[in-house]
């Protein structure tokens, strides 16, 4: 038994609709055994997938091929991802939680006068 792509990247909840994981996939953020691939290439057991959505990357193995969309839990045990993959992901996360909490945060929001200040600042930075 095989499944595509797309359907079997819905069906694990890495991505919410079947739309989104074909644009995914057809974008080259997907990748099978190293390659990229088109939507409609089907997936068998033991494939190796390297999936980078939203500046973070998976590296996982399917375990089983499964068509239909089922719960967090039943799909995470669709597959294995390597433990390198975590620690990648994790570190990722820090850094953005690390990046997120030393921005500084202004105490009000900006009255009108400070607002064009702002606007003035960023396009002569832009230019």
């Amino acid at each position: 038994m095989s499944v595509r792509i797309d359907k079997w990247l819905w069906a694990t909840r890495f991505f919410k609709t079947r739309a989104l994981a074909k644009k995914h996939v057809e974008s080259g953020k997907v990748k099978v055994n190293g390659q990229k691939t088109k939507p409609s290439r089907l997936l068998n057991l033991n494939d190796v997938l390297e999936i980078n959505k939203e500046d973070l990357n998976w590296v996982v193995e399917v375990l089983q091929l499964i068509e239909k969309r089922v719960s967090a839990k039943l799909a995470a045990e669709a597959y294995a991802e390597t433990p390198e993959s975590i620690q990648a992901r994790n570190d990722a996360v820090l850094e953005k939680k690390l990046v997120y909490s030393s921005t500084p945060k202004p105490p009000k929001h900006p009255d009108k006068k400070s607002r064009r200040q702002l606007i003035r600042i960023k396009h002569n930075q832009s230019q």
